[in-house]
């Protein structure tokens, strides 16, 4: 069976950031492996849509959260694929991000 999904054009850039910074902060090697790692879950997600979670504190929209390392994984589980809407460490103001995303 094969794991569709889409990353929304602000996912993939996020995605991108988070290398960035890692590959600055710590090194190529790490950087690879945390995007791999995000990238393998994100399959896991389209597999099995309902794993992450409801988070009404930061949104009333119909998205799920899923943490990766330091990472949340925001995606909706009812659209065929599955869309990921952004990738955003656990520290930024993810509430407010959101809002200007959904």
């Amino acid at each position: 069976m094969i794991s569709r999904y889409v990353l929304a054009p602000q996912a993939a850039e996020d995605l991108i950031e988070i290398w960035r910074f890692i590959n600055q902060r710590s090194s190529l090697a790490m950087a690879d492996h945390v995007e791999s790692v995000i990238r393998e879950k994100i399959v896991f997600l389209a597999r099995r849509p309902g794993a992450g979670h409801w988070r009404r504190d930061l949104t009333a929209e119909k998205v799920r959260f899923f943490s990766v390392y330091s990472y949340l994984i925001v995606y909706r589980p009812d659209t065929p694929p599955l869309q990921v809407i952004s990738i955003l460490h656990g520290n930024r103001d993810v509430e407010q991000i959101l809002k200007g995303r959904l």
